[in-house]
């Protein structure tokens, strides 16, 4: 099948674009971008490289050699990916070394020597070598609820599969891929930078862009509109929510991939959860009538396919909206002098809190799929939660690093939680747990009320209100 490429993908000297502007141009769009000079001071572009501007694979089989991790078989498809091995990253390293292409071979076969091309995906490297700065996250991408959450709590914890073993596996969403010239890949992210090597990306995409693609399973797919873009060195790309891409190295290549969602595109991964469990659901079918828990299986399915089940989903907004507010009070109470609408700051947690409140109200829309969560998150006791701490002091530091407000970047966790007690917000609310959509939903309610009914600023709240 021939593809039609309609269009190039704009690309921006990351530097000179504001936060603000990323989120008016591209993030509320939800389009594309390629940003240049936004990786200038990375740790890995200095050690990952060589002085010829190849691949330093020597650096990674010494200091990182016994590191299991996921390679693909580039030339054996299973389901809707490629197959995949695991090795020491020593191995891959002595089997991409040993590759040598005969003159006039054409690699698209994706096997070398009777050997099959092998690309190593989705090292969780962030996690398993925390004290090895490889690099530090853009400003214009820090506003990270995903990975945030998941350095102080577990997504999803399964007692029949876990194990000490699988620790760093689901621990996060940062990657490190490394593959060789002409191999191709598929994976959906948030933002990607090469730190060596040429890549082409080639948007919306199934699988394989260039074999014929079943208009019966994906109508109107010889409609799509098509943009490309060449991906040099040091470029990072945003791709939005939703936009499948296929990446194929012009060269050898080393890249640090991202995954983040926040209040921009928080509907997208409801929607991405719904999707997937109507699809896990259809898949098994057939044993409905002999399962002695079929919704269990299913929602153990979402969570092994998707990375959380809704349930996770839940825990997780009920303590990213906490925090959100935790950080909206001790702001109040560092501005009460203050207008409110005067603070960018004030504006995006609000518009996180509605956001997340929307979602909620979503969930609860589907009770039957939502109603019977086992959760039981009490206000009080999660202010002196460690891990909540942390989770308030990051969402506060990131924060205050977007919106510039250095003072409120550099407060205690203490201040933080004490401005949310002395307000009083968790004492008037009906109920001193959270246990379900509809509770999340009410709460949020009444503390945006409750805050609107102290700082007296009615159009503020109701811009917010009906923007989001």
């Amino acid at each position: 099948m021939g593809v039609e490429i309609a269009g190039q993908i704009e690309k921006v000297n990351g530097k000179e674009l504001s936060y603000s502007e990323f989120v008016e141009r591209y993030m509320e769009k939800n389009q594309p971008v390629v940003l240049t000079g936004l990786m200038d001071d990375w740790r890995a572009c200095r050690d990952w490289v060589t002085e010829n501007g190849q691949p330093n694979l020597q650096f990674f089989a010494t200091h990182f050699g016994k590191s299991t991790v996921q390679v693909a078989d580039c030339g054996t498809r299973e389901f809707t990916d490629q197959k995949r091995v695991e090795m020491f990253v020593s191995e891959f390293v002595d089997q991409w070394l040993g590759y040598s292409m005969p003159e006039g071979s054409n690699s698209s076969t994706h096997i070398v020597g009777g050997k099959p091309l092998l690309y190593l995906k989705d090292w969780h490297f962030v996690k398993e070598y925390p004290e090895y700065i490889a690099y530090t996250t853009p400003p214009l991408f820090c506003d990270d609820w995903l990975n945030m959450y998941l350095d102080n709590y577990r997504m999803h914890k399964d007692p029949d599969i876990y194990s000490g073993n699988n620790e760093i596996i689901c621990s996060d969403y940062r990657f490190v891929y490394m593959g060789q010239k002409d191999l191709g890949l598929l994976f959906m992210l948030m933002f990607s930078g090469p730190i060596v090597g040429q890549q082409i990306n080639m948007k919306i995409c199934v699988y394989n862009i260039f074999d014929d693609v079943e208009e019966t399973k994906f109508p109107g797919f010889k409609k799509v509109i098509w943009l490309e873009c060449i991906q040099e060195p040091n470029e990072v790309i945003f791709v939005p929510s939703g936009w499948y891409h296929q990446v194929h190295n012009l060269e050898d290549t080393i890249s640090i991939n991202h995954n983040w969602f926040n209040g921009y595109n928080l509907s997208w991964v409801w929607d991405l959860l719904l999707r997937d469990y109507n699809e896990a659901k259809e898949y098994i079918e057939d044993v409905k009538d002999i399962c002695d828990d079929f919704e269990g299986l299913c929602q153990r399915n979402l969570a092994a396919n998707t990375g959380m089940n809704f349930y996770d989903f839940f825990v997780f907004l009920a303590h990213i909206s906490f925090a959100n507010l935790v950080q909206l009070c001790n702001l109040f109470k560092e501005t009460e002098n203050r207008i409110w609408s005067s603070s960018p700051m004030a504006q995006h947690l609000t518009l996180n809190l509605v956001t997340i409140q929307k979602i909620a109200l979503k969930m609860k829309s589907k009770e039957e799929l939502t109603g019977n969560f086992r959760f039981h998150l009490d206000f009080r006791q999660t202010l002196d939660d460690p891990e909540f701490s942390k989770l308030c002091s990051v969402l506060g530091t990131t924060y205050g690093m977007i919106h510039k407000q250095e003072k409120f970047e550099c407060e205690t966790n203490k201040v933080s939680m004490d401005a949310m007690r002395d307000l009083n917000i968790i004492g008037t609310f009906s109920s001193q747990h959270c246990t379900n959509p509809e509770d999340l939903v009410k709460f949020i309610e009444h503390a945006i009320t409750y805050l609107r009914g102290i700082c007296n600023e009615d159009n503020f709240w109701q811009s917010k209100l009906n923007g989001a």
